[in-house]
């Protein structure tokens, strides 16, 4: 950051104060999406934060990096929004959700976030290379996976943010105290509980395929034809032990490969075929867009995206969202 460049935005030339924070817009963006587990959440919350940036510019007097001084900004935005009784439930279906045909299992209920969407992978591209901190405990691959951002939504405000500050982006503590306006015995409380209640939520289990390596794609071949096919004996052989399948913003959550057996299994005569599959990514995980042909036109249509997550050879997680999303992923309404 030059003198010359802060000063010129100072004095309200715009193309200046966007040379300025631009850079940063991408990296904010993740963030937010971290503390706020939604997309478009997440990208009003930058939106936000620029406009911040750029009204309380004059009280910038570069102690920070201009870095630093965005996180604050987007962090304590982030906040306002999650202690906001009238945070916008973006995902929120405004349907009930359909009854199942008995017998289904009882749903898990354990990490039910009705407000979650999947981050595509296009716009992780092009990123400032910026190394975490020194106090970082995440890899950047965990710390965008949408396990990782399920857990982190179910902690509370403060405790999330310290989190993420600490854990993710490596600052340290001093810093993260300076950030959120909090002693650092409160970080250090918040983070020691975060901690646990993250650790708690971690499965562990072997890495995933290289990403497009023939491993991950015979994995993947093997996955697409048993969900096209509905088959579920082969959909539950290809799953871990503790697997999980989540379909936010309804609440049909189940854990283990017996629940999910019998959720499959129950549902599997009212499920139309799955006529094609649209390999997209998200969330540094393989995912889809589903359709289905409609019976009168002939044509495909969008139904809903399917991410998953992989342990080693076994899919570990299964999250199906609906298509609010679809037009970041470049997957169109409609087939031929």
């Amino acid at each position: 950051m030059s003198a010359e460049l802060l000063q010129r935005a100072r004095d309200g030339d715009r193309d200046a104060f966007a040379d300025l924070v631009e850079p940063y817009r991408g990296e904010l963006a993740v963030h937010c999406y971290r503390m706020l587990g939604s997309l478009q959440d997440a990208q009003d919350a930058v939106q936000e934060t620029m406009l911040s940036a750029w009204l309380g510019l004059a009280g910038f007097e570069g102690r920070s990096s201009v870095r630093t001084w965005l996180h604050r900004i987007a962090t304590n935005r982030c906040l306002n929004l999650l202690r906001s009784s009238t945070r916008r439930p973006t995902t929120a279906s405004p349907l009930p959700a359909p009854p199942l045909p008995a017998p289904s299992p009882e749903p898990t209920h354990l990490g039910e976030v009705p407000w979650l969407q999947p981050y595509p992978d296009a716009l992780l591209e092009g990123l400032p290379d910026e190394a975490p901190g020194p106090e970082a405990q995440y890899a950047s691959r965990e710390a965008i996976s949408l396990a990782f951002v399920t857990a982190v939504q179910l902690l509370p405000p403060n405790q999330r943010a310290v989190l993420i500050l600490r854990d993710v982006l490596g600052y340290r503590a001093s810093e993260t105290a300076d950030l959120l306006g909090l002693t650092e015995d409160a970080v250090t409380s918040a983070l020691r509980r975060a901690r646990a209640t993250m650790d708690a939520a971690r499965s562990p289990g072997p890495p995933p395929p290289v990403p497009r390596s023939p491993e991950e794609r015979a994995l993947l071949d093997r996955f697409v034809a048993a969900f096209t096919d509905l088959d579920v004996d082969a959909l539950v052989a290809l799953m871990t032990d503790d697997a999980w399948v989540r379909m936010p913003p309804l609440p049909f959550e189940y854990r283990g490969r017996e629940a999910i057996r019998q959720f499959f299994t129950a549902v599997r005569s009212r499920l139309r075929r799955i006529d094609r599959l649209v390999p997209v990514r998200a969330n540094g995980q393989p995912a889809w867009g589903e359709y289905l042909r409609d019976p009168v036109t002939g044509g495909l249509h969008l139904a809903g995206i399917i991410v998953i997550d992989v342990a080693g050879d076994l899919v570990r997680e299964i999250t199906r969202f609906e298509t609010t999303v679809a037009p970041h992923f470049g997957l169109p309404r409609t087939l031929d």
